[in-house]
């Protein structure tokens, strides 16, 4: 395949983006399809830049495109990718830039509620900064339910096994046909103006 493809996984903190990315790559191995994984946390770590830095958003862009020329040049075409607001509309062109105008683009937002995100928050941040990590969780879940794309598919974490929510985060792609829950699972249906928003078919059969 020639197009590059992005699964972008996003959701609030706490929500395990980075153990679902791990294992949707686990699936990737053992169907022996390549690909290359990156945490784009850590795309844009310099200080002082405070959240919201146009010069944070530069940084993060360059290594991304540094990366993946990288990957590209080695015959990689297919990246996962973990942030927590990467599935936004306003993050696209970073993709489009870093990849090609052409890069095909797949939108996954896992969900938990405040108590679950709280319970493995409290878990993972063994320093100072629980707090501030609870506030800011909250406050991206909300920005993600009002701006995430119509097209982004929404997987709900509480009380499910990471392996089955891999499960449903791969049957987003076409990347494993064998996957039970590829695109067979949605339809598309009118949003609003009439664009059309792809959601979970109701009658669709789960086999977790």
């Amino acid at each position: 395949m020639d197009q590059a493809e992005v699964l972008l996984i996003g959701g609030r903190a706490g929500v395990g983006k980075t153990t679902v990315g791990w294992e949707v790559s686990a699936r990737m191995r053992a169907a022996m399809v390549p690909h290359c994984v990156i945490e784009g946390d850590f795309m844009g770590q310099a200080h002082p830049a405070p959240e919201g830095d146009p010069r944070r958003r530069k940084i993060a862009e360059r290594n991304l495109a540094a990366l993946w020329s990288n990957y590209a040049e080695l015959g990689y075409r297919r990246l996962i990718y973990t942030h927590t607001v990467s599935v936004l509309a306003e993050n696209e062109g970073m993709f489009q830039r870093a990849m090609g105008a052409d890069v095909g683009i797949v939108r996954v937002v896992l969900t938990a509620s405040d108590a679950t995100a709280r319970e493995r928050l409290t878990g993972r941040e063994l320093g100072s900064e629980l707090e501030q990590e609870v506030e800011g969780s909250a406050r991206k879940a909300r920005i993600l339910d009002e701006q995430a794309p119509l097209d982004t598919v929404r997987v709900a974490t509480d009380g499910r096994a990471v392996v089955d929510i891999a499960r449903e985060v791969v049957g987003a792609t076409r990347w494993l046909a064998s996957v039970s829950g590829d695109s067979s699972r949605f339809e598309k249906r009118p949003g609003p103006g009439g664009v059309p928003a792809r959601v979970i078919r109701p009658d669709a059969t789960s086999s977790h």
